[in-house]
């Protein structure tokens, strides 16, 4: 082995370590004023943009995260989100589980319905969300 030359085993390490994952974060502490400032001048970019691309200069590459997929139909986003809102169906499966979990549910006719309606609901509601977001319907 040639004087000054790591090992083998250690320059494969630094080479796993440079192909690694995205690196740790930097970061870097400013005033209020001073973030505020770059936010202004950052305009409608990610501040974290603007900065990188004002330190290293405009050749910067950017690699571009998956982004979330777009609401495809808001009218059955505002129809779940109002169901959600206006039903007790959180309280009231809420109250079942600390019935079971206590010993205390007797099963009835009546709580059983109770159960079988939450039940329809949610599969009501994870279907319309999957509408609203533009994601094929599977079907139990």
């Amino acid at each position: 082995m040639p004087f000054g030359s790591a090992p083998a085993s250690e320059q494969a390490g630094a080479k796993r370590k440079q192909r690694g994952k995205t690196p740790a974060p930097f970061s870097l502490r400013l005033t209020f004023e001073e973030r505020a400032a770059l936010a202004v001048a950052a305009g409608a970019e990610p501040l974290g943009c603007y900065i990188r691309r004002r330190i290293l200069g405009d050749d910067v590459t950017y690699s571009r995260r998956h982004r979330r997929a777009p609401v495809q139909d808001h009218e059955a986003l505002g129809r779940v989100l109002g169901a959600l809102g206006q039903s007790k169906l959180a309280s009231n499966l809420n109250q079942l589980a600390k019935a079971v979990n206590t010993g205390t549910l007797e099963v009835t006719p009546d709580s059983e319905q109770a159960i079988r309606d939450a039940c329809a609901d949610v599969q009501r509601m994870r279907a319309e969300l999957l509408r609203a977001l533009g994601l094929p319907a599977e079907t139990p």
